[in-house]
C-alpha cells in the first residue's frame, strides 16, 4: 500500500510535465536502437568463435552445469551455431526497425513487442555469455532495454515515470563510479591516476598518447573534474528543469571526453543515451526544431498499471544498489537477479601502473626443436607491436582483446621473466 501510494503521488506530481518529453522519448529510442545494433553486430561477428558449439567457452557446456532460472536464456533450448547466428541477425533486424522509427508508428502494443523482443534476445546472449559478457555495460544495456519497453509509442503520451527510472539508472552509473574511485586506488585521492590511466587502460586509441602527455597539473585538474561530474552532478538529474538538463549535458560532455581518450566499447555511448532522459523538449527543441508532437493519445489504464508495477519493482530492488553504495566493501559491477535489473555499476576503481602484455605465438612445425620458428599472432586492437598505431574500435566491442588486458594482472617477474597464470580463459603463459 505504501509503495502504491508513493507512486500515485509521484505520478500526479509529474503528470503536468508529460507533454515536455515527446522529443526526448523519440531521440532516446533511436539512440538506444543504435546501441542495440552495435551489440547484436558484435554477436554475429564474435559469438560463435568465443561461445559457440566449439568456442572457447561453449554455451552447451555452460547450460549443462547452470540451471535455467539461475541464468534464463532462450539458448537453453537452441544451442546450435545456426541458432546463435539466426537470433543475432533477428536482433540486428529489430534494431534497424527500431532505429528507423517504424516500430513506434503502430501503437503501444507493437512498440512494446519490439522492445521486449530486443530485451529478451540480448538478455539471452548475456546470460550464457560467461566471461565474455561479464562487462558492466552488458548488464547496463539489458536494464536500459527493459525500461524502454514502457516508454510508449510515437502517438501516445510519454511515460514520464519511465523517464525518471532512466534517470535513476543514470544516477547509479555515475555516482557508483565516483564512489568506487574514492574508495579504491589512492591515486584518485591524490589526483595522480590520470598520469597512468591513458597509457595502461585496456585498449588505447590513436589519441591516448596525446592525452597521456598532457601537463601533470592538467591531469590533476581532470581528476578533480572527474570527481565533480561523478559525485556532484548526478544529483542534478532529479532537479526541475533546466538543472536536470544541465546535469545531463555535463554528463554527455564528460563521456565524449572519455570516448576521445580510449576504447571503452559502448559504455560511453550508452551512458550518453541515458543522459538524454535528463533533457526535455525545450532543450532538444533547439537542436531539432522540425519535430512536433502533435495530438497525443492518453495511456490506457492497463498500460499505466504496468508502468506503476515496474516503478514499484524498481523501488523495491533499489535497496540492493543503495546498500552497496553505503558499503565499505562496495562492489564495482554487480547484478542482484538473473534479469540484470536495478544493478550497481562502476569503473576503474583501481589503476594499473606498469603494463605487461601477453604475446601469443604459434608455429607450423610439427616437431618443436631449438630451430623452430615462432610467429606472433597479432590481435585486432590489443597492444602488441610497439610500432603499430593504436586502433579506434569503440563503440564496437572486441571482447577477446579486452579480456587479454586482464591476463597480466597476476603476472609474476622471476629472474627477468614474466609468468602469467590466467583465471579467466584457462591460459598459462611465460
Amino acid at each position: 500500500m505504501i509503495v502504491s501510494w508513493c507512486l500515485v503521488i509521484l505520478s500526479k506530481r509529474i503528470m503536468e510535465m508529460i507533454a515536455t518529453y515527446w522529443i526526448t522519448r523519440l531521440v532516446f529510442q533511436r539512440a538506444l536502437a543504435l546501441v542495440y545494433l552495435i551489440g547484436f553486430a558484435t554477436v554475429v561477428r564474435q559469438f560463435i568463435p568465443l561461445l559457440g558449439e566449439r568456442g572457447l567457452l561453449p554455451v552447451p557446456q555452460f547450460t549443462r552445469s547452470v540451471p535455467f532460472w539461475n541464468s534464463p536464456s532462450i539458448f537453453y533450448w537452441f544451442q546450435s551455431n545456426g541458432a546463435f547466428m539466426l537470433f543475432g541477425w533477428i536482433g540486428v533486424a529489430l534494431s534497424l526497425y527500431a532505429l528507423s522509427g517504424f516500430s513506434e508508428r503502430f501503437g503501444n502494443p507493437a512498440s512494446m513487442a519490439v522492445w521486449a523482443l530486443l530485451w529478451v534476445l540480448y538478455l539471452s546472449y548475456v546470460n550464457v555469455g560467461q566471461t565474455f559478457y561479464a562487462f558492466g555495460w552488458e548488464s547496463l544495456l539489458v536494464e536500459t532495454g527493459f525500461y524502454a519497453i514502457f516508454l510508449g509509442a510515437a502517438h501516445s503520451e510519454p511515460s514520464v515515470l519511465t523517464i525518471f527510472l532512466l534517470r535513476w539508472l543514470l544516477f547509479r552509473v555515475m555516482f557508483g563510479a565516483g564512489l568506487i574511485k574514492l574508495r579504491g586506488d589512492e591515486c584518485w585521492r591524490n589526483l595522480t591516476c590520470l598520469n597512468y590511466h591513458y597509457e595502461t587502460q585496456p585498449i588505447p586509441n590513436p589519441l591516448s598518447w596525446y592525452f597521456h602527455w598532457l601537463p601533470p597539473g592538467f591531469q590533476s585538474l581532470s581528476v578533480l573534474g572527474n570527481h565533480f561530474v561523478e559525485l556532484v552532478v548526478p544529483f542534478l538529474f532529479f532537479f526541475p528543469q533546466p538543472l536536470a538538463a544541465i546535469g545531463g549535458i555535463i554528463t554527455i560532455g564528460f563521456h565524449l571526453w572519455l570516448m576521445m581518450s580510449g576504447n571503452f566499447a559502448f559504455l560511453g555511448l550508452l551512458t550518453m543515451v541515458l543522459a538524454i532522459s535528463t533533457l526535455s523538449d525545450v532543450q532538444l527543441g533547439y537542436l531539432l526544431p522540425m519535430l512536433s508532437a502533435g495530438a497525443l493519445t492518453a495511456l490506457s489504464t492497463p498500460y499505466l498499471y504496468a508502468i506503476y508495477a515496474v516503478g514499484a519493482l524498481v523501488l523495491l530492488l533499489s535497496y540492493f544498489p543503495i546498500a552497496n553504495m553505503f558499503s565499505s566493501n562496495q562492489a564495482m559491477n554487480a547484478s542482484y537477479n538473473p534479469f540484470h535489473l536495478v544493478g550497481t555499476y562502476g569503473a576503474f576503481g583501481s589503476i594499473t601502473r606498469p603494463r605487461y602484455e601477453v604475446i601469443i605465438e604459434g608455429t607450423g612445425d610439427p616437431i618443436l626443436t631449438p630451430q623452430t620458428r615462432w610467429q606472433e599472432y597479432e590481435f585486432i586492437a590489443k597492444p602488441g607491436n610497439i610500432f603499430r598505431r593504436p586502433s579506434q574500435v569503440a563503440p564496437y566491442h572486441l571482447r577477446l582483446d579486452w579480456l587479454m588486458w586482464f591476463q597480466p594482472f597476476n603476472a609474476e617477474v622471476i629472474d627477468g621473466n614474466v609468468s602469467v597464470q590466467d583465471t579467466t580463459l584457462g591460459l598459462s603463459t611465460s
